[in-house]
């Protein structure tokens, strides 16, 4: 439906933010993120005309050419082997794991997987994991601790999977035993945002010594269309949401939640995908390179400081 009013829809966003955030709200909407390497449809980007900054990264992450995490992993490490099960009740495909070798260097993967087509789709329940899929990840972490292996986690998930059958098998205790598990493991961890990272689903392999993102991927409590259903009483003002959620990476790197953004090429991952895997790997090296003269011990505390620090009053 049109808008109605005679206000621009730019202005009525600039005095949302403002309202939500008047010292640190923008001069204009267009100043959050540049968009000359968003190159995205009108029909891919599913908004109103002028766009939102924030809700072209979330088409952008969502996009379903991106690259998923087994592109990663076969870029990165050619000889990829992938490890299967929970030893406890099944295998979850959202939820792929493996070990390999990034430029000499062993490594386990750990990494969340969506499908392309309907039937891959449905094999990987839609990029959201089960119990099954979090002990699995968890069965191989705790491998890779005892080989002293760096632990690499992909996180591109818009949640945890709500049904029956998971809530019947555990899955907050999945989730809860996997932060408690990861803050304490004697190896390093970095974790990687490559695509939507939603909620708890994503935070269930998100604690580690430093965390990265793609320049246009999301990192969020609450999906923007969610947020908007509890706080607009309208799903439809999910780009709205979006703005004030400060999911993309500009945000959350000023906000201080992650240590890095990874460039991806113009237009996105999902117009270049050997490239964006090309920074990946140049971005996994410093940072391996940065925690490889850390004793377990001080990996341990140097995670434990850093999530310490999260969520501190800040100025800008």
């Amino acid at each position: 439906m049109a808008d109605e009013s005679s206000t621009p829809r730019s202005e009525e966003l600039e005095r949302e933010l403002s309202a939500l955030d008047p010292e640190s709200a923008p001069e204009s909407v267009e100043d959050l993120f540049p968009l000359a390497q968003l190159q995205v449809e009108p029909e891919q980007s599913g908004c109103v005309e002028p766009a939102n900054p924030a809700w072209l990264r979330v088409k952008l992450a969502r996009h379903p050419k991106r690259p998923h995490a087994l592109d990663y992993f076969q870029h990165l490490a050619p000889d990829f082997t992938e490890i299967h099960g929970d030893r406890c009740f099944g295998d979850d495909a959202a939820i792929v794991c493996g070990y390999g070798h990034v430029d000499g260097r062993a490594v386990m993967f750990v990494g969340q997987q969506k499908g392309r087509n309907t039937k891959q789709k449905l094999l990987r329940n839609f990029g959201m994991p089960k119990p099954e899929g979090y002990r699995k990840a968890m069965r191989v972490m705790e491998l890779a601790a005892k080989f002293s292996r760096p632990v690499i986690t992909f996180l591109d998930t818009p949640g945890a999977y709500p049904g029956i059958d998971a809530e019947e098998r555990g899955q907050a205790e999945a989730i809860a035993w996997n932060l408690r598990e990861m803050a304490r493991l004697e190896t390093p961890i970095v974790v990687v945002v490559i695509g939507e990272g939603g909620s708890g689903g994503a935070l269930a392999l998100g604690i580690g010594n430093r965390v990265l993102m793609l320049e246009n991927a999301i990192y969020s409590v609450i999906s923007p269309e969610s947020c908007a259903a509890i706080i607009y009483r309208d799903a439809s003002k999910g780009a709205l949401a979006a703005a004030a959620l400060r999911l993309t990476a500009p945000d959350l790197s000023r906000l201080a939640l992650i240590d890095g953004i990874i460039p991806e090429p113009p237009g996105g991952a999902q117009e270049n995908a050997d490239g964006a895997a090309e920074n990946l790997r140049l971005a996994l090296i410093r940072t391996l390179d940065e925690l490889n003269g850390l004793s377990p011990q001080q990996l341990v505390q140097d995670r434990y400081a850093r999530f310490r620090r999260l969520g501190n009053f800040f100025t800008e």
